[in-house]
């Protein structure tokens, strides 16, 4: 085996570990995809369509990844023929006409047909040659206006077409935009070139027609102008689905790109020259028409075409767009002095790195790591690529993560209603074992939900016996049928429900059953602390199905506007008034909550005050095995909830104290001040030993 060949493998393996094995990637792929399908007639019922974008929803978990958004109005049609229009429902939707002629290579006008039923457009179009044109600076202003509305986002500012922002520090690009479902006649020289290379392949060329392209809005700019009636053509979807039909090599070799522009190229530049999605197309243009062979132990070569690509492309200046090849995407780069400077710099630089030979990888930190060991020694040994394969452990919580992360109820039942009919819909579909997982996750999620937000409507409203009778059932049924399709923490739902329907013995019995389940050796609550070796003894040979209802244990989450149970009331309102629609609460920690509440209306003192030792002793003591260090704020909350129901009113204080020290993750501060003004006010103290202890809370 030559030296490259074992440095491909060495850094293939070492990609598999930083960027994501074949089945992590389909896993991401697959559980992003069904929650896209789920919650897409909620969206149309809603008349606004979103779906992720960029690398995230690529298959990549860069840790510096930022998540890319876009967003349309269903009743909002762009046709490229005035024929198209007989199509639409002229009362129901608003009519656009795409114009590409006498517009730069890549970008189209938007002109406005029928009069708008929505206020935000009429206010961004424009008079232009007899007719209104959407102005793309007004619309990417509002999607601006309503980012900085979001009391979650931070440091909202206008990037590109996009809205840029911050949510804790995870950074997200929000792009308001237009869709169309038919194509422009500048891409019918890609479709040829399509067909004439046979890439992609039939079945994704064909889905990619389908689901038509996208208007963002941003002009094209001449030196520092920007044309405001000029929309760039998006192929966000397009590409997508490009990405998803390259082999792992070639995934993993787009990947290494993007860690050497990070790393090296692009190293301490505030302003670069090139962007992340130059590699994609660079990736996309060689593997249409590049004579390439993308093997693991080829990975090195593969690289270095790639790189030589983006040289040549520099040095002409010229750097075509895959989709619309007469689009220069440099040209508006060059269009300055400082430019066309910078493009100098950059091409010196290349030319420096193109004189080291492939070795260049070297100067990125993460990419040395891999691959100085087997350059260094010929003697040190490559493991096998099958190494690349994880365990089952390994596996499981990257679907535990990637489920997780996903938010499936709304707030409304009729919405949920929507959601469990297209789930029946979908169940007979052929599915993959990751989607019919991630089908029963969003199915029990949504039974919890939709049970809770009935048993409030129906306490709202005056009814018989029977009526009540029948709705108890059916909320049972639902919230059974959801503890046997969700995870281990499932069941506290049903626990909660028996709790507020004063039914304190069965809420006991179902925390017990909870409880047994979590002291398993092959539970899955935090992936760092879990023992992989018995977990993969354990759940060998266990359907994913089963390893969801028997081993992953998720948070309980306490949705936006769904009364669960009175204790927690006062931080869903505090957490609903500061932009924070969900509270997480470790489910070790709810069932302790539990058990302590029911103990305590049955009167089962000494069982009450163990359990609330309990909770002290794992709040004390735990390093976020069992407690997510983030969601700790309403962690010691709810222990001094139970301690001030209990009337221990020292202990209940000193914990909401403790809450307001904690990273408001939750934004409770405002319910944990209250309640410890319910405190002082039993203490009956006076005003002057109440304003001291406030003070000290400060």
């Amino acid at each position: 085996m030559s030296d490259n060949c074992r440095v491909s493998e060495a850094l293939y393996v070492g990609l598999c570990g930083y960027i994501g094995t074949p089945t992590e990637v389909t896993v991401r792929r697959e559980v992003m995809d069904m929650a896209e399908m789920i919650m897409k007639p909620v969206q149309v019922y809603n008349g606004m369509r979103n779906m992720i974008s960029g690398s995230y929803r690529e298959g990549s978990r860069f840790k510096s990844s930022d998540m890319d958004m876009m967003f349309w109005h269903t009743n909002h049609k762009v046709i490229t023929d005035l024929s198209q229009s007989s199509v639409y429902d002229l009362s129901k939707h608003s009519i656009i006409l795409m114009e590409d002629t006498d517009t730069p290579p890549g970008f189209v006008r938007l002109q406005l047909l029928t009069s708008s039923r929505d206020g935000d457009i009429e206010s961004s179009v424009v008079p232009y040659n007899d007719g209104m044109y959407i102005s793309c600076m007004r619309w990417r202003q509002r999607m601006l206006t309503m980012l900085s509305g979001i009391n979650t986002i931070n440091n909202a500012k206008s990037h590109g077409p996009c809205a840029n922002g911050f949510v804790d520090d995870l950074e997200t690009d929000n792009a308001l935009c237009f869709h169309c479902s038919h194509w422009s006649r500048l891409t019918c020289y890609w479709r040829k070139r399509c067909i004439l290379h046979n890439w992609p392949q039939n079945h994704v060329f064909d889905d990619i027609l389908r689901n038509g392209c996208h208007f963002v809005p941003v002009g094209h700019k001449i030196a520092v102008d920007e044309n405001e009636l000029d929309w760039r053509l998006s192929f966000s979807q397009a590409e997508q689905k490009l990405v998803y039909s390259m082999n792992h090599t070639q995934f993993l070799c787009y990947g290494l790109l993007k860690i050497f522009l990070k790393e090296v190229i692009n190293l301490k530049r505030e302003e670069p020259f090139l962007c992340s999605y130059f590699v994609k197309t660079t990736m996309f243009w060689l593997i249409q028409i590049g004579h390439i062979t993308w093997c693991p132990n080829n990975l090195l070569d593969c690289f270095w075409k790639c790189f030589k690509y983006l040289l040549q492309c520099v040095h002409r200046g010229v750097f075509p767009n895959f989709f619309v090849p007469q689009n220069n995407m440099f040209a508006s780069k060059m269009s300055t002095v400082r430019g066309e400077r910078t493009r100098k710099c950059l091409l010196e630089q290349l030319n420096r790195y193109y004189g080291m030979g492939v070795t260049c990888l070297l100067q990125s930190p993460t990419v040395r790591e891999m691959i100085e060991p087997a350059m260094c020694n010929s003697f040190v040994g490559i493991e096998p690529l099958l190494s690349h394969m994880k365990n089952a452990a390994d596996t499981d919580a990257c679907i535990r993560k990637e489920i997780g992360s996903n938010n499936f109820p709304e707030e409304c039942i009729k919405k949920n209603y929507l959601i469990l009919r297209f789930i029946l819909i979908v169940s007979n579909q052929s599915l993959t074992e990751y989607e019919k997982l991630t089908l029963q996750k969003c199915t029990a999620d949504v039974l919890v939900a939709t049970a809770f937000m009935n048993l409030s409507t129906s306490s709202l409203s005056s009814n018989t016996n029977k009526k009540v009778y029948r709705s108890d059932r059916l909320n049972s049924n639902l919230l059974k049928l959801a503890g046997r399709l969700g995870d281990v923490s499932c069941l506290l739902y049903l626990a909660m429900y028996y709790y507020r329907t004063c039914r304190y013995r069965e809420a006991l019995h179902v925390t017990a059953l909870v409880k047994s389940r979590l002291t398993q050796p092959y539970t899955m609550y935090m992936y760092d602390t879990v023992d992989r070796e018995r977990y993969n003894e354990c759940v060998a040979g266990w359907s994913l199905s089963k390893r969801m209802k028997k081993a992953l244990v998720f948070n309980v989450r306490l949705q936006k506007e769904v009364y669960y149970i009175k204790e927690l009331v006062l931080e869903q309102i505090a957490g609903n008034d500061n932009g924070n629609i969900i509270l997480f609460i470790s489910p070790y920690v709810m069932t302790d909550m539990l058990s302590v509440l029911c103990n305590y209306r049955l009167g089962n003192r000494s069982q009450c005050l163990q359990t609330l030792t309990d909770l002290q002793t794992l709040l004390l003591y735990d390093d976020g095995r069992y407690v997510d260090l983030h969601y700790r704020d309403l962690s010691w909350q709810i222990l001094g909830i139970c301690q001030h129901v209990v009337v221990d009113l020292h202990e209940a204080l000193q914990s909401y104290q403790q809450s307001l020290r904690q990273k408001p993750y939750h934004t409770i501060q405002s319910a944990t001040q209250y309640r410890i003004a319910l405190v002082l006010n039993k203490f009956a103290l006076s005003e002057a030993e109440r304003n001291k202890i406030f003070h000290n809370i400060r």
